[in-house]
């Protein structure tokens, strides 16, 4: 199974999504990310983050949906933040879809702590839904089944 995260740019929440999903997938499931307008590179801090808590960065790199043209996504979720009022992109194609918001920790302001805090929370979050995720029994789910547990999971 492969299961793609996209938001806008691909720099910071689902690099931080790929990047932990792999940490906690078993074998047989992959996650990966990308962005309408992917921004060219990685978000330091998200790289910092992912590395202070134990889970490898090396191959992450913010790129288009299309780098996936001759490997499509079995689920795709969308992390903007609709509430505050980002447009999330959209993935054409056969894929189960999900959206699990996320707020932005590289929109977050304040002193170093703080911001510090943004992403930790922001991790803590992606944990909660991938563990979540990774709870349900995807070998004997329906379709449709799957796609209303990800919209639960958003919701967590």
């Amino acid at each position: 199974m492969k299961v793609l995260f996209m938001c806008t740019h691909n720099s910071c929440r689902s690099i931080l999504c790929e990047a932990l999903f792999n940490h906690l997938a078993p074998e047989g499931i992959e996650a990966v990310s990308s962005g309408s307008f992917p921004s060219g590179r990685v978000n330091p801090r998200a790289l910092q983050t992912l590395e202070a808590a134990g889970i490898a960065t090396a191959g992450l790199s913010s790129k288009a949906s299309d780098a996936f043209e001759g490997s499509p996504p079995d689920v795709v979720i969308t992390v903007c933040d609709r509430a505050a009022g980002e447009a999330c992109p959209i993935f054409f194609g056969p894929a189960l879809k999900g959206h699990w918001g996320l707020a932005d920790p590289s929109q977050a302001t304040g002193s170093e702590p703080e911001i510090t805090a943004a992403f930790a929370v922001t991790l803590r979050e992606i944990r909660e839904r991938a563990s979540a995720f990774l709870e349900l029994p995807l070998k004997t789910m329906s379709a449709d089944r799957l796609e209303a547990e990800l919209s639960r999971i958003g919701n967590l």
